[in-house]
């Protein structure tokens, strides 16, 4: 049995919920940032309603903060879709890189699990899914753990957000970052994986640099998943 139909063959709500218990931790620093969204957006004056279906129906931190530095009583609307389609680029890859395991999934399951995909539980599931261990709990459980705190920071922000006017002068926004770089390095090692991140991370930080504003997270992500779809990985079945 190849590793991706056994990956699936052990779903189970169990699964899911373990993935959405392990996800908890990161959880409450999104709620953290979904209350500063929350406050921003209703500072820019968008009504309750729509602060809960942007963070509900988009769950996309950077870009929904990203919309909000454009919107006024006269919205960008090119500059806005191209601004929030540079910081989501990312996604492109790691939708190609779930794929070998998601394919066996029903069509409209595929792309429901994909609604709830974001940087923390995409980076738990592809190191236990690279380990030989299960990683749909993770990736579905988690995501909705990720997502439910989002909307409830936003919430949260509308009305008491107040309290947290800056997370970033906390050191909150360092989190993230240091959490998936805890999962690269507890992640598969080998040279091929090391040389992908930091082609990766030099043509980012070069264009981060060089390059427009926002243009190094699709810059790096597609340096890194071309050189990874090039150099393929060997890989055996049992």
């Amino acid at each position: 049995m190849k590793a991706a139909e056994a990956s699936l063959s052990n779903v189970s709500v169990s699964t899911v919920w373990e993935g959405f218990r392990q996800l908890l931790p990161i959880s409450a620093f999104v709620v953290v940032f979904g209350v500063a969204f929350g406050l921003a957006a209703a500072q820019k004056g968008l009504d309750t309603s729509s602060i809960m279906a942007m963070s509900s129906l988009v769950f996309a931190g950077a870009a929904q903060f990203a919309v909000l530095d454009l919107w006024g009583a006269h919205v960008p609307v090119i500059p806005l879709v191209m601004t929030v389609l540079a910081i989501n680029a990312r996604h492109l890859l790691m939708g190609a890189t779930l794929y070998p395991w998601l394919r066996e999934l029903p069509l409209a399951k595929r792309y429901g699990v994909m609604l709830v995909v974001s940087d923390a539980n995409w980076a738990m599931a592809m190191q236990a899914f690279s380990q030989g261990k299960p990683g749909f709990g993770l990736l579905f459980g988690g995501g909705v753990a990720l997502w439910a705190a989002w909307c409830i920071g936003s919430w949260l922000g509308i009305y008491f957000g107040s309290a947290l006017q800056n997370p970033v002068a906390l050191g909150l926004d360092m989190v993230m970052g240091c959490f998936l770089l805890a999962m690269v390095a507890g992640g598969q090692k080998n040279v091929r994986i090391v040389v992908i991140w930091c082609v990766a991370a030099v043509t980012s930080l070069l264009a981060y640099v060089y390059l427009p504003e926002n243009s190094h997270v699709v810059v790096g992500a597609l340096a890194g998943g071309i050189l990874g779809a090039v150099w393929m990985e060997k890989r055996h079945e049992r």
